[in-house]
């Protein structure tokens, strides 16, 4: 499956993994979702993300967090925001705040991929990838 959109991609198989209760979930590893999962890292939605190849492959094996007895997913949702079609982009005085700062923005700046809050500390704007919460 050659998908153009390697972000949608990743958020749809993350979201899937969560819906299901996996514990950990693949998806292809590009610089950009590397990048991805590390913020989520840092920011404490997945627990740890590891390279693994296939043959010719390379995968991110990323370790999905849940909370509580009944294993609540920390992630609620992930919404893809600037689309191959629409692209999404926000200078530095108009970068989104998410559910009113719960949630992060992820931003690809020209200093790299980082959250709406880390941008807005290095007075960047960007391309407005996907919301988490």
């Amino acid at each position: 499956m050659a998908a153009n959109d390697t972000i949608a991609d990743m958020l749809t198989r993350i979201r899937n993994a969560n819906l299901a209760r996996h514990q950990t979930t693949q998806v292809p590893a590009t610089k950009m979702t590397r990048s991805i999962a590390k913020v989520l890292r840092e920011e404490g939605f997945i627990s740890e993300f590891e390279e693994a190849e296939e043959g010719v492959k390379r995968n991110l094996v990323i370790s999905l967090k849940y909370k509580g007895k009944n294993r609540q997913p920390l992630i609620t949702a992930l919404k893809r925001v600037s689309k191959p079609g629409l692209r999404v982009y926000s200078n530095r005085k108009e970068l989104p705040r998410v559910l009113g700062g719960i949630g992060i923005a992820i931003i690809s700046t020209s200093s790299g991929i980082m959250t709406d809050r880390e941008a807005r500390r290095q007075n960047l704007g960007g391309e407005v990838l996907c919301y988490v919460w």
